[in-house]
């Protein structure tokens, strides 16, 4: 029985009276309490010491606002000291933090400008990091990417980054300055709506893949793309997928596939933060998301068009996001190239993220070719020492 199936079971009242029998999605704004429950999370993931993010939690009274004790006016400082002090780098992830989850007036709009001014101020030492944009030709808005590797007269084979609704690109800077080492050309970019993207998130949003592949066609070998997309990255990935052959390969860690969408008991124990950003980025009252998007989840005959696309996904057991059983859908068919990696954790599996890194990166590289994967390069970016491969468990 499926994830859905079995809650139903729970529920028999359902089949007389199907709307009562479904708890409502949260419609209160995001607390501070499960921002503080989520920032380690992205303080780790962006290279922030574990007792600098306790630290600056620890100052914090309220969620939004303008007050000097708010979220975005704590982080913001931080970013503002350090780029005073000519660390850019750091400045810009104390500002992704700042803006966090989604910029939602003033003081979170300054820290998303101020986060991109500081990256684009860190990489002008390193020329070997471009920004590239893109309008696709639909018209309806541009997106951004940083680059690395590119190259007209030696393309190399493609890495596309994404992270997921409340992720931007700035974030994947050691990923970015180690491209060369790795041997591929690498963008990294963000989901509509996210950052710099203006595009709006709909269901023709995964076409923005192959608008990017386009722009970069004369600079990398786009024929041999491998995605390492995260979450919602990943759900745009796989529908990319299903109309771009120019994807070989998709990394990504809990991404939502069906269950998330069509799963409505599921729906109620979303947290606020991940309803609101939706809510925000497809112009959803939060009442009506995540349930609105149930045409978003991939198709039985969709997925069975993937069967033959190599997919590595890395699971949470404990995820409140994306159900497990999206995992689970990707791998029912014993003939579709997976490697599946389920681990005890949250969502994001933070507990293990330099494992999940190199996990996916590992097996992003291999997907392109790339024997044997440069251990030094990848060890580096993983953040860890001894990276091997990691084992399948289902």
């Amino acid at each position: 029985m499926s994830d859905a199936g079995a809650r139903s079971a729970a529920h028999p009242e359902a089949a007389t009276h199907p709307e009562a029998a479904h708890p409502t999605v949260q419609t209160e704004a995001p607390t501070l309490a499960e921002l503080r429950a989520l920032a380690p999370l992205h303080a780790r993931a962006q290279g922030i010491p574990a007792d600098r993010c306790r630290a600056a939690l620890s100052r914090i009274r309220s969620a939004r606002g303008g007050d000097a004790d708010s979220w975005p006016a704590v982080w913001s400082r931080a970013g503002d000291a350090l780029a005073a002090r000519g660390r850019h780098l750091d400045a810009a992830r104390h500002y992704a933090l700042a803006r966090f989850p989604y910029p939602d007036g003033p003081a979170r709009e300054r820290a998303q400008r101020l986060c991109v001014r500081s990256f684009d101020q860190w990489r002008t030492d390193r020329p070997g990091i471009g920004r590239e944009e893109i309008e696709p030709p639909s018209g309806a808005g541009r997106f951004t990417a940083w680059t690395a590797g590119l190259s007209s007269r030696t393309p190399r084979p493609l890495l596309v980054v994404c992270g997921g609704i409340v992720s931007v690109k700035e974030q994947w800077a050691p990923l970015l300055a180690r491209a060369a080492a790795l041997g591929t050309a690498v963008a990294v970019t963000e989901l509509p709506g996210v950052g710099e993207n203006t595009l709006p998130y709909d269901t023709a949003a995964p076409a923005m893949v192959g608008a990017l592949l386009d722009h970069l066609a004369d600079r990398a070998d786009v024929s041999r793309t491998h995605a390492i997309a995260l979450s919602f990255g990943g759900h745009l990935a796989l529908r990319a997928a299903l109309t771009d052959p120019r994807l070989v390969g998709v990394s990504t860690v809990g991404a939502p596939v069906r269950h998330f969408f069509t799963d409505r008991d599921w729906h109620a124990g979303i947290p606020a933060t991940t309803v609101h950003t939706l809510a925000r980025l497809t112009g959803r009252p939060p009442a009506q998301v995540p349930a609105s998007l149930a045409e978003w989840a991939l198709s039985a005959p969709e997925l069975a068009r993937l069967t033959a696309l190599p997919v590595t996904y890395v699971a949470a057991l404990r995820d409140d996001i994306v159900p497990l059983g999206d995992a689970a859908l990707l791998a029912r068919d014993p003939a579709a190239r997976r490697e599946l990696l389920v681990l005890d954790d949250e969502h994001g599996a933070p507990a293990h993220l330099a494992r999940v890194r190199a996990v996916l990166l590992g097996s992003a590289l291999r997907g392109l070719g790339l024997h044997p994967v440069r251990r030094a390069a990848l060890t580096t970016v993983a953040g860890v020492r001894g990276v091997r491969r990691g084992r399948v468990r289902t």
